[in-house]
């Protein structure tokens, strides 16, 4: 046996040699392919784990806030979405009350980011909404600002008095029991028999307010 393999000792070297050559490009091959596929397959599950997150971003709804005022049950600030409609937050501050007009508010509105809802009294002849603001005005469907309205501070409710600059809860409230004791208001300049407004003050209200 050993002078055959001495004799042969060349063959039974390149006989060896293929054969660790094959084990080794079998072992390469099946480590190659293992790899192949753990790249691959992470790389799968992860667009399947993202796919139904980047769709709920996709269908979330954008919340927004408007402000609604005027003759509903609970003025205010609400949250809301694009696609809703005045009538969806106006139901969400409560509804509207007796003295409202609600045949001059576009109820099929789209509400937008701070929008200003404004509804009306009967027989009120005018809104005026801070500036910025996009209000539902009783005159125009189209939801642009009305800045150019004027309120009528011998019918406005305490409320709506609270929307002229400079006129918080306190000067509402003295307007309205001015116009219970001395009567109602001849003339806007009258406006300044009211305690604590005074000439400054009655510059930025003489154009936003109207007597009838």
């Amino acid at each position: 046996m050993k002078d055959w393999m001495y004799e042969h000792k060349v063959y039974v070297i390149i006989t060896a040699i293929i054969a660790f050559a094959a084990i080794f490009y079998f072992f390469e091959e099946r480590n190659s392919s293992v790899s192949d596929v753990e790249n691959i397959v992470p790389q799968e599950l992860k667009e399947e784990k993202d796919t139904p997150q980047e769709q709920e971003e996709i269908q979330k709804p954008e919340i927004i806030m408007v402000d609604v005022k005027g003759q509903v049950t609970m003025p205010g600030v609400y949250s809301s979405s694009q696609g809703e409609r005045v009538i969806d937050v106006i139901q969400r501050a409560g509804g509207l009350t007796e003295n409202a007009d609600e045949s001059m508010v576009n109820f099929a509105e789209h509400v937008q980011d701070a929008m200003v809802i404004y509804i009306p009294a009967k027989g009120e002849e005018g809104i005026t909404v801070p500036a910025g603001g996009t209000t539902v005005n009783p005159l125009n469907t189209g939801g642009t600002s009305s800045n150019q309205a004027k309120i009528n501070i011998n019918k406005a409710d305490e409320t709506q008095l609270q929307n002229l600059p400079g006129i918080g809860s306190a000067k509402a409230a003295a307007i309205t029991e001015y116009r219970e004791t001395s009567g109602l208001f001849k003339t806007v300049e009258d406006l300044k028999n009211i305690s604590g407004i005074g000439d400054k003050t009655f510059e930025k209200l003489k154009d936003l307010i109207t007597v009838q």
